[in-house]
């Protein structure tokens, strides 16, 4: 399962690319299994709240996170929200993917979905 918030519309494309199975974060949302998370960067290198509030119940199941970003505000604030999740609950970066992203970004996050979530590796 991917887990996902969107913005843009560049993390949707980006999970729709990849063609897994997958649920937009809505408020609430509680998950029973494994999944990959991928998000924007909102701010000046946040979270997104939509995404720290599902994180708060869920972060058990999160094997990764992939994030999207743009390059223009600086290498420090690009794809932070990958940099923050993985420091606060010790979850590990799997992409950090500029805008939409190109096909050898979708490869290395199938790579490890294939490897982790459909793996059973942590189920």
């Amino acid at each position: 399962m991917i887990a996902y918030a969107s913005r843009t519309g560049n993390v949707r494309f980006i999970v729709h690319q990849l063609g897994l199975p997958n649920i937009e974060i809505q408020e609430g949302l509680i998950l029973d299994e494994p999944f990959l998370l991928c998000t924007y960067t909102d701010g000046i290198g946040e979270v997104p709240p939509i995404v720290e509030g599902f994180l708060k119940n869920n972060a058990h199941l999160c094997k990764g996170v992939v994030a999207s970003g743009n390059s223009n505000f600086g290498h420090s604030y690009f794809c932070r929200s990958a940099d923050v999740i993985s420091e606060t609950y010790g979850i590990p970066i799997v992409e950090k993917i500029e805008l939409r992203g190109f096909q050898k970004n979708y490869h290395a996050i199938m790579e490890f979905y294939k490897r982790t979530i459909q793996g059973g590796i942590f189920r």
